[in-house]
Protein backbone atom coordinates (compact mmCIF):
# COMPACT_ATOMS: atom_id res chain seq x y z
CA UNK A 1 0.00 0.00 0.00
CA UNK A 2 1.21 3.38 -0.84
CA UNK A 3 0.37 6.36 1.33
CA UNK A 4 1.19 9.81 1.99
CA UNK A 5 3.14 11.58 5.03
CA UNK A 6 -0.64 11.16 6.88
CA UNK A 7 -0.60 7.72 7.08
CA UNK A 8 2.40 7.51 9.25
CA UNK A 9 2.28 4.71 11.94
CA UNK A 10 -0.73 3.14 9.74
CA UNK A 11 1.36 -0.28 9.85
CA UNK A 12 1.17 -0.36 13.29
CA UNK A 13 -2.16 -0.08 13.77
CA UNK A 14 -4.09 -3.15 15.61
CA UNK A 15 -6.17 -3.83 12.40
CA UNK A 16 -3.26 -3.47 10.21
CA UNK A 17 -0.85 -5.21 12.13
CA UNK A 18 -1.79 -9.12 10.57
CA UNK A 19 -2.56 -8.09 7.11
CA UNK A 20 0.83 -9.17 5.11
CA UNK A 21 1.43 -6.10 3.73
CA UNK A 22 3.92 -4.35 2.68
CA UNK A 23 3.49 -0.39 3.66
CA UNK A 24 5.44 2.22 1.41
CA UNK A 25 4.90 5.60 3.85
CA UNK A 26 6.34 9.14 2.84
CA UNK A 27 8.31 10.25 5.20
CA UNK A 28 7.19 13.85 6.68
CA UNK A 29 8.47 17.14 4.65
CA UNK A 30 10.88 17.76 7.81
CA UNK A 31 12.73 14.37 7.92
CA UNK A 32 12.93 14.12 3.84
CA UNK A 33 15.13 17.36 3.87
CA UNK A 34 17.60 16.56 6.18
CA UNK A 35 18.30 13.30 3.98
CA UNK A 36 21.38 13.42 1.64
CA UNK A 37 20.15 13.90 -1.91
CA UNK A 38 22.26 10.74 -3.57
CA UNK A 39 21.84 8.26 -0.47
CA UNK A 40 19.37 5.55 -1.19
CA UNK A 41 16.70 6.72 1.07
CA UNK A 42 16.11 9.70 -0.82
CA UNK A 43 15.99 7.75 -3.77
CA UNK A 44 13.36 5.42 -2.03
CA UNK A 45 11.88 8.35 -1.25
CA UNK A 46 11.77 9.94 -5.09
CA UNK A 47 10.22 6.43 -5.85
CA UNK A 48 7.21 6.58 -3.17
CA UNK A 49 6.67 10.25 -4.44
CA UNK A 50 7.04 8.98 -8.62
CA UNK A 51 4.58 6.30 -7.80
CA UNK A 52 1.95 8.40 -6.07
CA UNK A 53 2.27 11.33 -8.51
CA UNK A 54 0.89 8.71 -11.35
CA UNK A 55 -1.80 7.11 -9.39
CA UNK A 56 -3.26 10.94 -8.43
CA UNK A 57 -2.90 12.42 -11.79
CA UNK A 58 -6.46 11.40 -13.04
CA UNK A 59 -8.02 13.02 -9.62
CA UNK A 60 -6.96 16.23 -11.03
CA UNK A 61 -9.18 16.04 -14.22
CA UNK A 62 -11.65 14.83 -12.04
CA UNK A 63 -11.55 17.87 -9.88
CA UNK A 64 -10.65 21.03 -12.30
CA UNK A 65 -11.79 19.27 -15.50
CA UNK A 66 -15.37 18.31 -14.54
CA UNK A 67 -15.78 20.27 -11.60
CA UNK A 68 -16.33 17.80 -8.65
CA UNK A 69 -13.67 20.05 -6.47
CA UNK A 70 -16.78 20.33 -4.14
CA UNK A 71 -19.12 17.64 -2.99
CA UNK A 72 -22.46 18.39 -4.60
CA UNK A 73 -25.45 16.98 -2.33
CA UNK A 74 -28.26 16.84 -5.13
CA UNK A 75 -28.85 13.13 -4.13
CA UNK A 76 -26.80 10.17 -3.46
CA UNK A 77 -27.89 8.55 -6.10
CA UNK A 78 -26.51 11.36 -8.63
CA UNK A 79 -23.60 11.22 -6.54
CA UNK A 80 -22.47 7.82 -7.11
CA UNK A 81 -23.17 7.64 -10.48
CA UNK A 82 -21.16 10.70 -11.19
CA UNK A 83 -18.13 9.80 -9.41
CA UNK A 84 -18.27 6.48 -11.46
CA UNK A 85 -18.03 7.76 -14.52
CA UNK A 86 -15.41 10.61 -14.00
CA UNK A 87 -12.56 9.01 -13.43
CA UNK A 88 -13.22 7.38 -16.59
CA UNK A 89 -13.76 10.51 -18.41
CA UNK A 90 -10.57 11.17 -17.17
CA UNK A 91 -8.79 8.39 -18.68
CA UNK A 92 -9.93 8.96 -21.84
CA UNK A 93 -8.32 12.96 -22.17
CA UNK A 94 -5.28 11.46 -20.40
CA UNK A 95 -5.11 8.56 -22.92
CA UNK A 96 -6.66 11.36 -25.81
CA UNK A 97 -3.52 13.30 -25.09
CA UNK A 98 -1.10 10.32 -26.02
CA UNK A 99 -2.72 9.04 -28.98
CA UNK A 100 -2.54 12.92 -30.36
CA UNK A 101 1.16 12.80 -30.17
Amino acid sequence: MWGDAGYQGVGRRPENRNRGVDWHVAMRPGLRRGLDGDGPEAAAEKRKASVRAKVEHPFLYVKRHFGYGKVRYGGLAKNTQRIAMLPGFANLLIAGRYAAA
